[in-house]
Formats: C-alpha cells, sequence, structure tokens
C-alpha cells in the first residue's frame, strides 16, 4: 500500500471532520441509476461513502473501497449491511473480470485503472466515472496537472463494444470550497 497516499488522507479527514459528514450522492450517478441491471457495484476511492450510501439505500450490494482507514470506519459506523469496505491502494488494483453491474469512480483520476474497470463490468454493466478537469475558472490550482481531465478526455476510454449512455462538463457541488469544472461519463458494456 501507498503509505504515504494512506497517511495523507487520512490525516485530511482527522483535521477536517466535515469530510466525514454525510453528503449528497453525485448528481449525475442518480441520473444513471435506473440503466443498472443487477445489484453488485464496486465504488472506488469511495471516501466516507456518500455514493456507497446511497446505493445502498436504493438495495443495491457495494464493495466499497478506499486506502483510508479514517473515512472506511465512519462508513462502517453507519451500519450498512449491505456496504462491504475495504482498504486498498488503488494503483495495481485489478478487479475480477465480469463481476460488477456498476463501477463507480468520482473525484479521483487513475487513468491506467480505466481498462481494467471496463474488463470488470458484467455485460450491460455500466461504468460510471465523475472528476475534475482542467479549466480557466477553477478557483483551486492543482496539486498535480496530472490529477485533472483534459475537455473531453472521459470520452476517449469509450471503447468497441460499450455504449455512451451519458456524457457531461459542469461545475462541481455548491458545498465545495472551491469552484471546479467536473467531468462525468456512463459507458455501458453491451
Amino acid at each position: 500500500m501507498a503509505q504515504k497516499d494512506k497517511i495523507k488522507w487520512d490525516k485530511k479527514y482527522k483535521e477536517t471532520p466535515s469530510l466525514l459528514d454525510n453528503r449528497l450522492p453525485s448528481k449525475k450517478l442518480i441520473q444513471i441509476i435506473k440503466e443498472v441491471k443487477g445489484k453488485n457495484i464496486l465504488d472506488l476511492a469511495c471516501g466516507a461513502g456518500k455514493n456507497s450510501i446511497y446505493l445502498a439505500k436504493e438495495g443495491f450490494n457495494v464493495d466499497a473501497f478506499d486506502i483510508s482507514e479514517v473515512a472506511l470506519q465512519s462508513l462502517n459506523k453507519k451500519g450498512f449491511n449491505n456496504i462491504t469496505t475495504k482498504q486498498i491502494d488503488l494503483e495495481g488494483f485489478i478487479p475480477e473480470k465480469d463481476s460488477y453491474n456498476l463501477i463507480v469512480k468520482t473525484n479521483y483520476l487513475d487513468r491506467e485503472i480505466i481498462p481494467h474497470l471496463l474488463n470488470a463490468l458484467k455485460k450491460d454493466g455500466i461504468l460510471f466515472i465523475e472528476t475534475y478537469m482542467e479549466h480557466k475558472d477553477n478557483e483551486k490550482p492543482p496539486s498535480n496537472p496530472n490529477f485533472l481531465l483534459k475537455k473531453e478526455e472521459l470520452k476517449s476510454f469509450l471503447k468497441l463494444g460499450f455504449e455512451l449512455l451519458a456524457y457531461d462538463e459542469f461545475d462541481n457541488e455548491e458545498y465545495e470550497i472551491y469552484k471546479m469544472r467536473k467531468q462525468a461519463i456512463a459507458i455501458k458494456k453491451v
């Protein structure tokens, strides 16, 4: 495990406990959930679990993975029997092939994992990604420009055998400290 990343995120959650508060799920995720066929979901880099909690309340079985032990402990305390948490380092992580009906990855950019996520989808499975992008109106300077998408970059991950369900570029949530632009995409395995 990338000990440096674990320490960074655990510290961030400890120093800013409001990050562990209940938050609304992704609006874009709510829009595509009706397209999901099946109950097995993977929420990668789940953090405190805003999307995992929403999906569990909708009756799905959620594997919620994150590097932060602090975030996962907070999520576990919320008492959802249909959320299984696991502490993992996403760098080098390869999920089992043909195992999920929906994979959710928000606010975390790792371009190398995306082909593995596409392989982990069952037939009719959906990959949903939402994260930050480069934009002139962003208020927060990036710590690493590799963590920001280029304009329409998520569309470049659409491969043969997959259908584009939704794509959008938009401003982040109102409760965030800094205004940032985001991209979201939903891709279905056909």
